[in-house]
């Protein structure tokens, strides 16, 4: 089960330009805090999105991206209730409870900043969406998940001005 959210926040730098040049590098030290073939699935769809919008991924580029995923436990999960009732004579007992069922689904909050590489690295541009994913997916859901979740944060980048 894979769920995307469908907002995205997004903040950046009104006085930076993002038309004159359109060239990008991930920062080579990075921590996105999930494992590294999730790090590689995220990698790999901001990179494809970015050369379908005409960015060129170069060593000598106007922006570092940056990417990191925090994992949280999430509220969203599905319940199966039973109930017990027992009356008579005026007087009723009851009570319920409710059962989790299916997998553990945790909450996925991707964040993705742009910074300016020729000014010290200063932030000019973030997003970020989450979406729910169950603990045992499978490396394809996986990769569709992220890849919604990229494509979403990307659709309001560069902003409109």
């Amino acid at each position: 089960m894979i769920s995307c959210g469908a907002s995205v926040a997004v903040d950046y730098d009104k006085e930076t330009d993002f038309t004159t040049q359109k060239t990008f590098q991930f920062f080579t030290e990075k921590d996105s805090r999930v494992n590294p073939f999730d790090t590689k699935r995220i990698e790999t769809s901001i990179d494809s999105v970015l050369i379908a919008n005409d960015w060129q991924r170069t060593d000598y580029n106007q922006f570092f991206v940056d990417f990191y995923v925090d994992v949280l436990p999430s509220s969203r999960r599905s319940v199966i209730g039973i109930g017990l009732g027992s009356g008579g004579g005026g007087i009723g007992i009851g009570g319920s409870v409710g059962i989790p069922v299916g997998a553990k689904k945790m909450e996925h909050v991707l964040t993705i900043s742009f910074h300016e590489a020729t000014t010290n690295q200063p932030l000019v541009w973030e997003g970020v969406a989450s979406g729910v994913l169950n603990e045992n997916a499978t490396p394809e859901q996986k990769e569709s998940f992220y890849d919604r979740l990229v494509r979403t944060i990307l659709s309001k980048f560069p902003p409109k001005k």
